[in-house]
This record gives structure tokens, C-alpha cells and sequence, in this order.
């Protein structure tokens, strides 16, 4: 097998790299096929491990993740995760301005966005899932990465569980929508649901980051991709794939 990664690349501007992987590529076996870099999914552990060198391979460096808890909390990652290490801290949002270190997001429906200012050596993850879109997770990365140095930052939102198959309970739906206004949607089914890609869309331009990419691709409906929604309808174990960008 080669170490070469079937990846999704993406466009942050020169002198960054940025990235999602699909489900291809990797070592793990059954309902976790192939390159599943969840560590808590009931996967092999080992397997998992070399999901994640192989990752690290294709970026060149180590990956850098954090703990994610569905919150809004942001972590300025300073020093490269020793081998076999993967975490820096908990927290749902990374920013790092450190050359040989890349950093990632994994998901599985919720929304991973990545964020980067090439000129000012500021690269930057953020994990969006319905609570941490809420509690301000993406206002919170771009506070981080600016503090930092960024001025002119660009994002891409990458693949997700979309609008018309998020199905939640109305209530559900009238209450996120009046947090973040524009997420109340549909299902193709004709139920209430959210779309929280156009959300985090929005809640970027209004923190104003003007140059904002978007990967659209469904989690639930592409089976290029991880799906908890979908692995939670036909009883199968879910996996994690992820985003990952870098300066260089």
C-alpha cells in the first residue's frame, strides 16, 4: 500500500496546504474501512495509530488534534506532539503560527473548518457541531488566530451532514435558528431540520472573514465519508475523518 493518501485538497493561499481525508487510504477493517482516525469509535487502537502516522506522512508532520467536547473553547498549540501523541489539549478550536507542525479536525456530520493567513504565518481548525456553532466556537477561532497575528484570514468549510438531512425536532430547530440565524431547514422529507454549513458560513462573514471556500458535500448522503447519523440508521459502528492544514 502506498503512504499516499487519496486527500481533498483545498485552497488557503500560497504557503499553506490544506486538506480533507475520505474514508480511503487506511488500515482499518470492517465497519471502520479505511482510513478511520477516530480514537473512541470501538476501532483497533493500533489501527488506528497507523491511520494516524499515515496521516502524518501525507503531511509531512506531525498532526496536532484536540479534544473535542462540543464547546467553543480555542488552544494555541506551541509545541509538536511527541510520537504517538496526537492531542494537544481539549478544546474544539487550534491555532498554531509553528512551521513543522500541522493541525486537524475530525468529524463525522458536524462541521470542520479550516482556516489559515499565509502572509502572517497563522494556520487555524475549528470543529462546528451544533453546540459549539451555538456556544460561538467559530468566533472563537477567528479571535485566536487574530491575536496571533492574522489580519486577512481565509476559510473553507469542508463536508457535512447538509440541510436537507439534518432532521432535529422543531423546537430544536427554532432554538438554534434563533442563536445563529439561517440554520432552520428542511429535510428533503418535509421535517424540520438545520443546516449548519450555512451557518457556519455566515457566522465567519459576520466575524469578517471575506474569502470563505466551501466543500460541499454531504456526510449523510456521499459515503466517500464517516457519517454518525448514518451509521446510527443502519446499526453499523462509525468512524472519524478529518481536516488538516499547514503552513509551507
Amino acid at each position: 500500500m502506498s503512504d499516499a493518501l487519496p486527500v481533498l485538497e483545498v485552497d488557503l493561499g500560497p504557503g499553506v496546504r490544506a486538506f480533507f481525508t475520505t474514508r480511503a487510504g487506511g488500515v482499518s477493517e470492517g465497519e471502520h474501512a479505511a482510513l478511520n482516525l477516530g480514537v473512541a469509535v470501538e476501532d483497533d487502537p493500533a489501527r488506528v495509530a497507523s491511520n494516524h502516522e499515515l496521516l502524518a506522512r501525507e503531511a509531512g508532520r506531525r498532526v496536532a488534534f484536540g479534544r473535542q467536547v462540543h464547546g467553543a473553547d480555542a488552544l494555541e498549540v506551541e509545541v509538536v506532539p511527541r510520537d504517538g501523541e496526537i492531542f494537544a489539549g481539549t478544546a474544539d478550536a487550534l491555532v498554531t503560527t509553528r512551521q513543522d507542525l500541522a493541525l486537524g479536525v475530525v468529524v463525522a456530520d458536524c462541521v470542520p473548518v479550516l482556516l489559515a493567513d499565509a502572509a502572517r504565518g497563522v494556520v487555524a481548525t475549528a470543529h462546528a457541531g451544533r453546540a459549539g456553532l451555538v456556544a460561538g466556537v467559530v468566533e472563537s477561532v477567528v479571535a485566536l488566530a487574530r491575536s496571533r497575528g492574522a489580519r486577512e484570514l481565509r476559510a473553507v468549510v469542508g463536508p457535512a451532514i447538509c440541510g436537507a438531512c439534518y432532521e432535529v425536532p422543531a423546537a430544536m430547530r427554532d432554538e438554534v435558528d434563533a442563536a445563529v440565524p439561517g440554520t432552520a431547514s428542511t429535510t428533503s422529507w418535509g421535517t424540520p431540520a438545520l443546516d449548519l454549513p450555512r451557518g457556519v458560513l455566515e457566522r465567519l462573514r459576520a466575524a469578517g472573514v471575506e474569502r470563505v471556500g466551501h466543500l460541499e458535500a454531504c456526510t449523510f448522503t456521499d459515503e466517500r465519508f464517516f457519517s454518525h447519523r448514518r451509521s446510527s440508521a443502519d446499526g453499523t459502528r462509525r468512524g472519524r475523518f478529518a481536516g488538516v492544514v499547514l503552513l509551507g
